[in-house]
């Protein structure tokens, strides 16, 4: 591909004209699609209150709790606002058919601290997108790569928090009282949560030991709709900074 250098005049201002085009009026033009999405987006992590007004706690949707592989775990999940409020589970045990059945105290929520966090990262980048308004003129594509990325790694954050939540040793979730502090014990890696059968722990003193391990997942429409949204905007950036980044091979002696 011809540098800059050994291009023709006529093809340098061609090449600046559609530059100009693309900062000036396609740049904007993204970033009002980009809000519009996550403000989409953002609208799936309000939490709807009971009744018709505005005020009040959050509703209360009831999930079912599954297994495709097993119906040894079955139940229903209350899901109210970014916080498990009921959940009444039965448990059936392997060796001898015994029913067991588990329910969360009445006083006790499980704070589901992935969900705030995701809002507030989708939050972030509404904000950031708001401060280039129409009128703002952005100097060089460098400046919109800026802001793509910090846009990008806020979703990006967004995405993960949802998709890879925190998990909590055994000794943790035996003292949680359901109430733990999840965000001090994030780990990237996902099924850290799974432990294996056989491993040990101890609480208080108690030596207590894994007999079986049951995976069972609860979908949540809406969190799946917000997954969607930050799959989209994503692209979008990206698509933006491919076409910026396109003027670099013509304009590798100045920050384009």
């Amino acid at each position: 591909m011809a540098t800059a250098m050994s291009a023709t005049a006529a093809e340098r201002a061609v090449l600046e004209e559609e530059f100009r085009w693309l900062l000036h009026d396609e740049v904007h033009a993204v970033l009002r699609q980009l809000q519009d999405i996550l403000k989409e987006a953002s609208l799936r992590f309000t939490l709807p209150c009971s009744g018709t007004g505005t005020e009040g706690p959050a509703k209360q949707e009831n999930f079912i709790l599954g297994s495709c592989s097993t119906d040894q775990v079955k139940g229903v999940l209350t899901l109210q606002g970014d916080a498990l409020s009921q959940a009444d589970v039965n448990l059936k045990i392997p060796r001898n058919n015994q029913l067991l059945h588990f329910a969360f105290r009445e006083d006790k929520q499980w704070k589901l601290q992935q969900i705030q966090d995701a809002r507030n990262h989708v939050s972030q980048a509404i904000y950031l997108l708001a401060n280039r308004d129409e009128n703002y003129q952005f100097r060089t594509g460098a400046e919109v790569l800026k802001l793509m990325d910090a846009v990008m790694l806020q979703l990006t954050r967004a995405r993960n928090r949802l998709t890879t939540p925190a998990t909590l040793t055994l000794p943790e979730i035996a003292a949680s009282g359901l109430t733990p502090n999840s965000t001090k014990n994030f780990r990237p890696a996902g099924g850290a949560v799974l432990h294996s059968p056989g491993a040990m722990f101890e609480w208080g003193s108690q030596r207590l030991e894994v007999s079986h391990v049951h995976k069972v997942e609860c979908v949540i429409p809406w969190l799946n709709d917000a997954l969607v949204f930050f799959t989209v905007s994503l692209q979008l950036c990206q698509q933006l900074k491919d076409k910026i980044s396109v003027f670099s091979s013509y304009w590798s002696y100045r920050p384009f």
